[in-house]
């Protein structure tokens, strides 16, 4: 099948889907310009990259009314490159990655919003905080002090498995996580998202309490990693 063909009617339907609440991460990873322009024209302003070079790049080339969203691991060292323009960056999972996010946009003079990665799979692969250590972190004076960056929300990664008991008790603990860490509210606190769901499993991550869903393959077909 040539999606290239259908992501405006992918679009559509998966959008028809979607409570008020819930926002739709375009995930485009590995997509060309032309796909995402395709996705934009039908309504789309919410795209996520989990490379930030690549982000950097279809940034460059595209409207400035997009929302780009950071979802992949991140270097610290490579920060820099979308300090200026990243909307909401997914997958913090350390206080040295936030002070180095810190940094880079008061050189920007922004405040950038970011979400605590949670690890709540079982495979090792994933990358995320435990509960303990983000309601650590988001009580600690040494995240007071950075004036730069605002805590928005948790985002967790299931495993991946057809096991849809295992998925849902994942997205129920990163629920649950979220719940404890919005009682904790401060200057550098603004709970509003819940970052679960991905093509296979949204639906049940909407009825877990998701209210930002990351999908791809589903409006934009598989994906080549060859290049």
């Amino acid at each position: 099948m040539n999606f290239r063909m259908t992501i405006t009617e992918n679009l559509k339907t998966i959008s028809s889907e979607l409570p008020e609440h819930v926002t739709l991460v375009a995930v485009s990873k590995t997509k060309p310009i032309v796909d995402l322009m395709e996705a934009y024209n039908a309504g789309q302003r919410v795209f996520g990259e989990n490379k930030i070079q690549e982000m950097v790049d279809k940034h460059e080339q595209m409207p400035k009314d997009i929302e780009w969203h950071m979802i992949g691991h991140v270097q610290r060292n490579k920060v820099k490159y979308m300090a200026d323009f990243v909307h909401l960056i997914h997958g913090v999972d350390s206080l040295k990655l936030l002070t180095e996010i810190n940094k880079q946009a008061q050189k920007h003079k922004r405040i950038i919003n970011c979400l605590l990665q949670i690890k709540i799979a079982k495979e090792d692969s994933k990358f995320g905080m435990s509960p303990d250590d983000a309601l650590a972190l988001v009580k600690s004076e040494d995240y007071l002090n950075l004036n730069n960056v605002c805590i928005t929300g948790v985002m967790g990664m299931a495993t991946f498995t057809d096991d849809m008991t295992q998925i849902e008790y994942e997205f129920n603990t990163l629920k649950s996580t979220y719940d404890q860490l919005q009682t904790i509210s401060n200057e550098r606190t603004n709970w509003q998202t819940i970052s679960m769901g991905m093509s296979g499993d949204y639906k049940l991550a909407i009825d877990c309490g998701s209210t930002m869903v990351r999908v791809g393959s589903s409006i934009f077909g598989s994906r080549n990693y060859s290049n």
